[in-house]
């Protein structure tokens, strides 16, 4: 069992340590909430333990179906264990139906399924408000390489496959959700940061009302 160092960054969901292991990170959920990138803050009791079980559940079932993420093991209710990688600085935003800014940017009826799921590339810099880049601009700001680009594409698509048909056996449409991924010490690309209703947008099926 490793043990839990030094902290090493916390964010606005949750705290990373360093542990013994140079390749393993300590991951605590927090209770903190916010909203409009970062303006507001609030504490919603027991949201870490919520997080750190929902994330927990799904990424061991995208290991299970062949999706490489950083997940190692859940240690408690709010914490676990992660593989160490570097984040690259990309929001990857896949859609399946128009809703939120999508609907507002386009025009289109909020609630419209798309034919085929949306890539978004996101640029994850909260001091320019994370704006949506193309793909030559990924290239212009030299945040990943073409090669990068295609296998964050082929893994966003597979992780939504995954994810879709395992809220709709529950009932519950998957709208939209983010992904971020990093760089494992070999060169690795793996899934990484967490899938919770914090990162997903998900609708009841019956009477599409937000869960």
């Amino acid at each position: 069992m490793v043990k839990k160092l030094a902290l090493l960054y916390e964010g606005k969901a949750k705290k990373v340590y360093t542990t013994d292991d140079a390749n393993v990170l300590w991951v605590e959920y927090k209770d903190s909430a916010t909203a409009f990138n970062g303006e507001k803050k609030a504490t919603i009791a027991g949201k870490g333990r919520l997080n750190n079980e929902i994330t927990s559940v799904l990424f061991s079932k995208l290991c299970e179906a062949g999706i490489p993420n950083h997940f190692i093991q859940k240690l408690s209710a709010t914490e676990q264990l992660v593989k160490k990688v570097t984040i690259i600085p990309l929001e990857v935003v896949v859609r399946n139906v128009v809703a939120g800014s999508l609907a507002k940017r386009l025009g289109i009826p909020e609630g419209t399924r798309l034919e085929k799921p949306l890539i978004e590339f996101y640029y994850k810099n909260d001091d320019l408000g994370d704006p949506l880049l193309l793909e030559d601009h990924i290239a212009i700001l030299k945040l990943a390489t073409s090669e990068q680009i295609a296998v964050l594409k082929e893994l966003a698509l597979k992780v939504n496959d995954v994810l879709t048909k395992h809220f709709a056996d529950r009932r519950v449409r998957l709208i939209d959700f983010k992904l971020e991924f990093g760089v494992d010490a070999e060169g690795a690309i793996l899934l990484a940061d967490e899938i919770s209703p914090d990162t997903c947008r998900l609708w009841d099926m019956e009477t599409n009302e937000k869960v």
